[in-house]
């Protein structure tokens, strides 16, 4: 059996692999890297009735994984580069040869998998933690449910600059509801429900448009979405939009927050062993 653990900067995933299928997998709240690894592989193995003799190595990567500098209670530990991982994870859950992924967690990363070449096309800070800075400051929450609670029941007319607010007509493919500007009216009325909103469609719609030029850079129609940005209901409605606009299709494999964790649990050399 083998560990893969992500240590990211807010939540870490781990997953047990087997005969090359995802088992057992469970997600944590990331505090520091060291704690964050110990607790993930232990909330692991307590769980679901592992016993360490049964580990034959754990795989780490992520933000927090060059802290880790030994081997975890004395099994062997290795280190996966974080963009091959998330390659690893994408390809191996979207079964396909040639893919672009987005990576949606803290911030953003787009991949390029062609065969066995995995590539960074490159990426945003745009992500989970501009949602919560953002909400922090103007909703006065640093809970992410709290954001979503909200936002279900938003209206952007009351924060976005839509084309219907500046043309009578739609502009090129693009229809009067499409966004001008994203917090471009920001109307005295809006409410915390509009701004929760507003942050979500903001964030959702750049990384949406930076997916869509990386994959029809790469002349691909379609994007696999991962990480835990995948699983946000309202951003996969943004996401479903700029599909209506520009004919490229994001998709959502299962087990996709876990997908940086799982290519570690995957990756074949290069990598490094604690």
């Amino acid at each position: 059996m083998v560990i893969g653990i992500d240590i990211g900067s807010t939540t870490t995933k781990a997953v047990s692999i087997e005969n090359g299928a995802v088992v057992k997998k469970i997600k944590t709240k990331a505090v520091d890297a060291v704690t964050s690894a110990a607790g993930a592989f232990g909330k692991m193995l307590i769980e679901n009735d592992i016993q360490i003799g049964q580990i034959e190595r754990i795989m780490i990567t992520g933000a927090g994984a060059t802290k880790i500098k030994n081997a975890i209670f004395g099994i062997p530990t290795k280190r996966v580069d974080e963009i091959a991982a998330i390659g690893v994870g994408g390809k191996f859950l979207s079964e396909k040869d040639s893919i672009v992924i987005a990576n949606i967690g803290t911030g953003t990363a787009i991949i390029e998998v062609k065969k066995d070449k995995i590539s960074h096309i490159g990426g945003s800070g745009v992500g989970g933690g501009t949602i919560l800075g953002l909400a922090k400051k103007l909703l006065a929450t640093s809970q992410f449910s709290a954001v979503m609670e909200l936002a279900k029941d938003g209206n952007l007319n009351q924060v976005d600059l839509l084309l219907e607010d500046i043309t009578d007509t739609g502009i090129s493919f693009l229809n009067k509801e499409a966004t001008a500007s994203n917090f471009g009216k920001m109307l005295d009325s809006a409410r915390n429900e509009d701004i929760a909103l507003g942050i979500l469609n903001m964030v959702y719609q750049v990384i949406g448009m930076l997916a869509v030029f990386a994959a029809k850079s790469k002349n691909i129609d379609r994007v696999i979405v991962t990480g835990n940005g995948s699983a946000n209901p309202i951003g996969k409605n943004i996401l479903a939009a700029i599909t209506d606009m520009y004919h490229i299709q994001f998709e959502y494999p299962s087990n996709a927050v876990y997908a940086t964790a799982i290519g570690a649990g995957l990756a074949d050399p290069p990598y490094i062993t604690l």
